[in-house]
């Protein structure tokens, strides 16, 4: 299912192709959310107009609502929110772990997940069968495990199903990171048990690798992984407070897969701030999903090349209430291209306008397409050191000259 067609010479980084049942990715490859079954503000045209080959939506959500039975019933996911390309679905873990531990932003800040009753969602209980909690959307209690996180991928048959972990929080202590990583590896061979005689066949099952920020747990998990079996190989799990922490995470797995399944794909869960997607390129990571594109859009946070401000500009701030100036001198998005000024997406924004929240999501989904596509033309062209140099210093996705495909 992965054939890779070029590697660079200085890194982990290579170039190759994804042939899933509804078509292939070129990677490395972005893939957008569509954790409900909906890119939001958009239709799945606007994304696949953008060169998006990959979408990813949410096991967890989509069991608690419309149900499984339901899409699978209107003919699975593909036919059900009309994308005709690859899927991949998450397991639900990081979802429902969330609930107790927080999310990474959670652990960053001190805060912790949620408790309680109520139908604000709760863990009530892990345990080897899985994570029985309270729904978020009636208060009623459901279960999660490797069985029905598989089933329930089986039904929405997405591309790629990833098998159902913990996804271990940052806080906690090493031996409980131990036990946890342990235990997901339990759950990998009961997912792929349970894939080999319900799943799809035309279903790929990626594993996760897990193990906090513990070098041997990382290693052995990437090792236990790797000798599951399974189709391609996910990194998950928290990879640290601080960015050169996670890269270095990420750079142990790598080279420790590189060695060990060195022609299958990997994915990084939750990753996509521009340095990281550049930092992930060349430690060999082959896919990456993140909300941050159209999250930022959402809030008014456009990407723009200026890495002394994170890659963005907030469009909502009076400075830009004049502007003629478009988001993006020679960026071809929806709302560069038509000459949409700053001021009237200010304007747009400042008012509640969806129009607003859905042209700069379009530019951001299109400023993190050419990203990759510099980073896939870097690595064909034997120059990824020079591209990604450039593009950490402020170049301009899309006008380096080098852009893949």
């Amino acid at each position: 299912m992965f054939t890779v067609r070029t590697r660079c010479s200085e890194s982990l980084a290579r170039v190759g192709t994804l042939r899933l049942a509804h078509g292939e990715v070129q990677t490395p490859a972005f893939v957008p959310l569509a954790t409900k079954g909906a890119l939001k503000l958009l239709e799945p045209r606007d994304v696949e107009a953008l060169g998006y080959e990959l979408i990813l939506g949410n096991t967890f959500h989509l069991l608690l609502a419309p149900g499984p039975e339901v899409v699978a019933a209107l003919g699975g996911l593909n036919e059900f929110m009309r994308w005709e390309r690859p899927i991949i679905t998450d397991s639900g873990g990081f979802q429902v772990f969330s609930m107790g531990h927080g999310t990474v932003a959670d652990e960053i800040k001190g805060r912790r997940g949620r408790a309680g009753n109520g139908q604000d969602g709760a863990i009530l209980a892990i345990d080897e069968s899985g994570v029985r909690f309270r729904s978020y959307v009636d208060g009623r209690e459901r279960m999660l495990g490797p069985e029905s996180s598989m089933q329930v991928q089986a039904a929405l048959h997405s591309d790629i199903a990833l098998a159902f972990d913990e996804c271990t929080p940052f806080h906690v202590t090493r031996e409980y990171t131990a036990r946890s990583t342990e235990r997901t590896h339990r759950w990998l061979e009961r997912c792929l048990s349970w894939h080999g005689e319900h799943g799809p066949a035309d279903q790929a099952v990626y594993g996760i690798v897990q193990g906090g920020v513990e070098y041997d747990l990382r290693l052995g998990s990437a090792a236990a992984v790797a000798a599951s079996g399974c189709d391609g190989i996910a990194i998950g799990g928290t990879l640290g407070r601080e960015k050169a922490q996670m890269h270095e995470v990420v750079s142990w797995v790598t080279r420790e897969l590189e060695r060990l399944a060195p022609e299958r794909p990997r994915h990084l869960l939750g990753i996509g701030e521009v340095d990281d997607l550049i930092a992930g390129v060349e430690h060999g990571i082959d896919t990456f999903d993140c909300a941050m594109p159209t999250r930022l859009g959402r809030h008014g946070m456009a990407l723009v090349p200026d890495p002394k401000h994170r890659w963005r500009v907030d469009l909502t701030k009076s400075a830009w209430r004049a502007s003629e100036l478009p988001i993006l001198d020679g960026c071809a998005c929806p709302a560069c291209a038509r000459g949409f000024s700053r001021a009237y997406l200010h304007y747009l924004l400042r008012s509640g306008e969806l129009t607003g929240q859905r042209l700069v999501t379009l530019h951001n989904l299109n400023f993190i397409a050419r990203l990759l596509d510099d980073l896939r033309g870097g690595i064909e062209a034997t120059r990824l050191e020079a591209v990604a140099a450039e593009l950490r210093a402020g170049g301009t996705p899309g006008l380096l000259g080098v852009g893949a495909d």
